[in-house]
């Protein structure tokens, strides 16, 4: 097994008793389960519309899985509206 692989799976060991909501996402990952680029992520965040962030290191972002879900719900559009 890879160095790599076991780190992963420590790691997932270590968040597994973590509520859903407290997870964090990295950047990537985020823009990953929204279905949109880094790029489109980059701007949503610039925008200020975005989903609180959480400063993962100096040059690290994410979004915890609770925030994103408070995002997207802002966002949802009434039927009929456009």
């Amino acid at each position: 097994m890879s160095s790599q692989r076991s780190k992963r799976r420590r790691t997932a060991r270590a968040i597994s008793h973590l509520p859903d909501s407290d997870k964090v996402l990295t950047f990537p990952e985020w823009c990953l389960a929204n279905s949109f680029s880094e790029r489109t992520g980059h701007r949503i965040l610039a925008s200020g519309d975005g989903p609180e962030v959480v400063q993962l290191s100096p040059k690290r972002i994410g979004v915890t899985v609770g925030a994103n879900r408070a995002w997207q719900i802002s966002r949802t559009r009434t039927r009929g509206a456009r």
